[in-house]
């Protein structure tokens, strides 16, 4: 798992539909306006995580957080309004995701801070995680293959086992963890809502994803147990209790029973 970065694309949301929120008795009830709930401001971000790293003496090496990188684009204003004249740029959210879309995301974007951020003796053949959507690249693309094999590293693209989205450390519990904290700040404009949610991926406690990685070893666990099936519960392991006993595991043991029952 050391050598895996998860990566997946999510909307995040300028607002939810409702909202709960505690006043005084003498403050006013926030206006909030909206053309339609169903049609809400969103942007579509590309996240990629991978397990942290930590020393011999618990100090963290690496957090494991890749980056996350938000679809945007520059369009000319089509008419005058009173915010701004015609043909100025606003930043908008890129509503139509391609391959090609996804493709310089990857290239430009998601390897260049793998390369950056990768730990110095970790192994430089790198599995890239993704979903089994159309828009996808595979791993055999050219473009992709001479960015992936440069600067001494190694990176495939791999796809997760389908209708399997629990494998997947951002659909496990990042993404739902980025947007609690991401909703805790108000956004009015696109790029407000870009802003809260990349400061949400940097305020994240790694310990968290380290959390998120050892749940997905769990899930193995039990899909193993059902015989490939998806009909389980999580069972709880107590990783914050563990964690305050300095017992916490750095990685799950398998009954080599189980292994070959499967096998």
């Amino acid at each position: 798992m050391s050598q895996q970065v998860h990566m997946d694309e999510k909307w995040f949301y300028m607002t939810r539909t409702t909202e709960r929120y505690y006043i005084i008795l003498e403050e006013d009830v926030q206006y909030r306006a909206c053309q339609s709930k169903r049609f809400k401001t969103k942007v579509m971000f590309m996240c990629a995580v991978s397990r942290p790293v930590y020393g011999d003496n618990g100090e963290m090496i690496f957090d494991g957080k890749i980056g996350i990188f938000p679809f945007l684009e520059e369009i000319p204003a089509v008419r005058n309004s009173r915010n701004r004249p015609a043909g100025t740029l606003e930043t908008k959210p890129t509503n139509s995701i391609t391959e090609e879309v996804i493709k310089g995301c990857l290239i430009h974007y998601t390897i260049p801070a793998i390369k950056a951020k990768w730990p110095q003796k970790a192994s430089k053949d790198i599995f890239i995680q993704q979903d089994n959507t159309r828009h996808l690249i595979k791993d055999n693309e050219p473009e992709f293959r001479a960015a992936a094999n440069s600067d001494g590293f190694n990176i495939h693209l791999v796809f997760q086992p389908p209708k399997n989205p629990d494998l997947n450390i951002n659909d496990l519990g990042f993404f739902s963890a980025l947007q609690t904290l991401q909703h805790e700040k108000a956004a009015t404009t696109v790029l407000e809502l870009v802003k809260n949610v990349k400061d949400a991926f940097v305020e994240l406690q790694q310990k968290k994803l380290n959390f998120n990685f050892l749940t997905l070893q769990i899930i193995m666990v039990e899909i193993m147990l059902t015989k490939g099936y998806n009909n389980f519960t999580i069972p709880h392991m107590r990783k914050r209790v563990l964690e305050r006993l300095g017992t916490l595991p750095k990685d799950l043991i398998v009954d080599e029973i189980i292994v070959r029952e499967c096998l």
